[in-house]
């Protein structure tokens, strides 16, 4: 295992991304919360200083960077405490645009790239529906085919920028008789006659707007098929990794930024004549999630070097994501219960750290469909590679 080697230029981009942080987002981070809204502004700001494009192509206004860049990137939005925040800006640039640059036409790429990298445009991934969940094979949604464009039915969930957002990269079945084989993508604009939006009330993530999509008769144009027809599948699975790395380190960023937060609580709060921090049950305890969030980021960071390299790690993105989300519940949890009752309240940040954490180990892929995914490898022997048309 090599461990990630930043060189003086990573970390002049950490720096200028740190002060962009401070000044930019972290005075509104809860004016956005209450709010449940993230106002397009931050988006713009954002695509002026080149964050919204960092591994895309520079004729489409990219900046064209290595992976390590994102990492970077990942982690320094993940110290702002407001998950809902982190993962709207991640949805866009690695979760959703990632199918529209390596598999749409030129036609597609030219038309929204642009505007999604300069912050104009706000990008989902519409794929989990509410009878199906993360069974893709299974998806009801429907475009049948009439000539120059599709017709469009169906319902998705739980999609991150469903309500606000712009364009949505869309699952649906072209072919219902072909199960996983007649999945296609389609890029849906929210303008398009048909479609409504249902914004869902969730227990954390509250900066972000998570939304029911329902789509009826919606026309879609030929010309919005995203790669071939009925490769929709195989094109998922191969962005899945990036996904499940990207919400990996977000998991290990937001357990640092919680033990931070808590270890300059302790350092201020004092009980029985000394300092919080003096106590040595308390001291073991930050010793032993020092010691875990250290070595769960040596693995994040070691898939890092995997995706930098342009390897297809299938067994290692989804040890890394099952194991940096169930750390950071953890360790959240662990954080609260040192603010003793203040923990319980709206008066530190620690509240709402714990709300927001618990939906790593469901998002991306549950923590069930990530033993899953290790045990066939383990146990059946299943290789996973990628496909010829398919881009990690």
């Amino acid at each position: 295992m090599q461990a990630t080697q930043l060189t003086a230029e990573y970390h002049t981009f950490r720096d200028i991304l740190r002060a962009f942080i401070r000044k930019e987002i972290m005075p509104y981070i809860d004016i956005w919360e209450k709010e449940g809204k993230i106002p397009a502004s931050i988006w713009k700001k954002m695509g002026e200083m080149g964050l919204m494009g960092l591994n895309y192509p520079e004729e489409y206004g990219g900046l064209n960077l290595d992976f390590y860049y994102s990492m970077i990137f990942c982690e320094e939005l993940s110290q702002c405490y407001s998950s809902g925040f982190t993962v709207a800006a991640l949805v866009i640039q690695y979760m959703s645009a990632p199918y529209l640059l390596h598999h749409g036409s030129s036609d597609l790429k030219e038309r929204y790239l642009p505007k999604i990298i300069a912050g104009e445009l706000v990008s989902a991934v519409a794929i989990t529906e509410p009878g199906a969940g993360s069974d893709l094979k299974n998806i009801q949604t429907t475009a049948v085919d009439q000539g120059d464009h599709y017709i469009v039915n169906g319902s998705k969930t739980f999609i991150t920028n469903g309500y606000y957002g712009d364009i949505f990269i869309t699952a649906v079945k072209t072919d219902p008789s072909k199960g996983s084989k007649g999945i296609s993508l389609l890029l849906l604009e929210r303008a398009m006659p048909g479609i409504t939006a249902r914004k869902i009330e969730k227990l954390g993530w509250h900066a972000s707007d998570t939304a029911e999509l329902h789509f009826d008769q919606v026309i879609v144009p030929k010309t919005n098929l995203i790669g071939i027809a009925e490769e929709g599948f195989t094109y998922l699975m191969g962005g899945l990794q990036l996904e499940r790395l990207t919400a990996a380190i977000h998991s290990i960023s937001s357990a640092e930024a919680a033990l931070q937060y808590t270890l300059t609580y302790l350092s201020q709060r004092e009980a029985f004549g000394k300092k919080l921090q003096d106590f040595q049950t308390i001291r073991h305890k930050i010793a032993h999630m020092t010691a875990a969030i250290t070595t769960t980021k040596a693995f994040v960071q070691h898939c890092c070097d995997l995706q930098q390299w342009g390897k297809y790690a299938v067994q290692e993105c989804s040890i890394a994501k099952l194991q940096a989300s169930e750390l950071a519940i953890e360790v959240v949890n662990n954080c609260l219960q040192l603010f003793g009752g203040y923990g319980f309240t709206e008066d530190y940040k620690i509240a709402r750290m714990y709300r927001d954490v618990r939906v790593g180990t469901i998002i991306a892929g549950t923590s069930e469909i990530m033993l899953e995914i290790i045990a066939k490898i383990a146990i059946d022997q299943v290789s996973y590679a990628p496909n010829p048309s398919s881009n990690p």
